[in-house]
């Protein structure tokens, strides 16, 4: 088949896609990849080993200092709604028009459409095109269920669904039905299963030691597992630096907020004050990963290392533990290296992540970074437990078994009869 994917976001957003594509196409398939970064121009030059025919549209959708704004704004909104309106109209609105061009030129050549969950521009392509449309969601916060709701009470979760269902046609809704107004569309009434969710296919990127099946989903809905890949030539090595800190002293503590990390120098020095005042409370060594900490006035010493990037496939299973933001990926990575997580949450998916480690037993309470201060890090670092450990080791053997990436494929082609 040809067959066409898109995605936007972050890093964590578009690896995923990158994995999947790749799987795709040495599967025999004819694979274009449509990439919108909402943070960075990376990918711009990246070439495909397989020859998936990867474009870069839009990117970066904003420059980093819009991007550090746009980041403590969200934080500051206490309303997960607000935040999602907020986060799409900074970061996915600017590249809208480029994004739904490229989908309906893609559409139109393509047999199947993949998307990320997100990218209403692609699934309305596919339905004007009338082609059959895949649904990829990183979190499976999204899925409705009357055993399950994010907000996790134990009673109440269908009619909690169907408010939740109702206030996110209300939030998110317009902004598709925008687009199939001007394209003479029938208007979608709710957002969650007419766009989120693919009646045909939605595949949930999501280990299934993490992601359990319930029993009111559709079979349209699949839990394929992490659509993990091999280190990206991107993502760079493990430099010597790295390599000689790694093998002076104990494992580390890996620290990273990923793509929220604020690119500007004074949020950044704030972030970088924060982790570094913890590991010295916690007593541990650590890597503190930011983007210019010579700039923010740290240098590296026998104790903490800074570091511009890294793998984290490489070095979160040499570290101890690993503190993040809470990202769908991040938060993959360090469970399948085996390691205890202490989760930072910017904004309200990244709650749910850090409450699903927490009742996997894999990371103890949640800190949110509106609030958290130095003192308290350090104590959620010092608090984890020689069982978290052993825990966390067992559910990552858990997950080495796991093909988040050739499971996804073999759905795709027993669903669209491909042998």
């Amino acid at each position: 088949m040809k067959i066409g994917l898109q995605t936007w976001g972050s890093h964590g957003d578009i690896r995923p896609f990158v994995a999947l594509a790749e799987g795709l196409q040495l599967a025999g398939h004819a694979v274009t990849l449509l990439i919108t970064c909402v943070d960075s121009a990376v990918y711009a030059d990246m070439v495909s080993p397989s020859g998936v025919d990867i474009r870069v549209i839009a990117s970066p959708v904003i420059e980093p200092s819009s991007a550090s704004e746009l980041g403590e704004a969200a934080i500051r909104m206490r309303n997960p709604l607000t935040q999602m309106k907020k986060l799409i109209e900074g970061g996915l609105l600017p590249a809208e028009e480029a994004m739904l061009s490229a989908a309906l030129e893609v559409a139109e050549r393509s047999d199947l459409l993949v998307g990320h969950y997100f990218m209403y521009p692609l699934q309305i392509a596919a339905e004007r095109a009338g082609k059959p449309y895949v649904s990829v969601l990183l979190s499976h916060a999204a899925i409705p269920s009357a055993y399950s709701h994010p907000l996790g009470l134990p009673f109440g979760q269908g009619v909690l669904w169907r408010l939740t269902r109702w206030a996110l046609q209300r939030a998110a809704g317009p902004y598709p039905n925008r687009l199939r107004a001007r394209l003479h569309m029938p208007l979608t009434t709710d957002i969650v299963t007419q766009v989120w969710l693919s009646p045909q296919l939605t595949l949930v990127g999501v280990s299934p030691q993490i992601c359990e099946r319930q029993p009111d989903w559709p079979p349209s809905i699949q839990v394929c597992g992490f659509l993990d890949m091999p280190n990206m030539q991107l993502e760079g090595r493990l430099t010597e630096a790295m390599e000689a800190f790694l093998a002076a002293g104990a494992a580390p503590v890996y620290m990273t907020f990923g793509s929220w990390t604020p690119p500007d120098i004074p949020n950044q020095t704030e972030t970088l004050r924060l982790f570094t005042e913890a590991a010295q409370l916690a007593g541990c060594r650590a890597i503190i990963q930011t983007q210019d900490a010579a700039a923010c006035g740290f240098q590296s010493s026998q104790q903490i290392l800074y570091v511009s990037a890294s793998p984290h496939h490489l070095v979160f299973p040499r570290c101890a533990a690993v503190v993040h933001h809470g990202g769908a990926g991040t938060t993959q990575s360090a469970t399948l290296a085996g390691r205890p997580s202490v989760v930072v949450a910017h904004i309200s998916e990244q709650e749910h992540w850090g409450n699903e480690l927490r009742r996997l037993g894999v990371a103890g309470k949640l800190a949110k970074r509106l609030s958290v201060t130095a003192k308290q890090l350090a104590a959620r670092i010092s608090a984890l437990q020689p069982e978290m450990q052993i825990r966390a080791a067992a559910v990552s053997h858990a997950m080495a078994q796991e093909n988040g990436v050739a499971t996804a494929v073999r759905v795709i082609n027993e669903k669209f009869g491909v042998r």
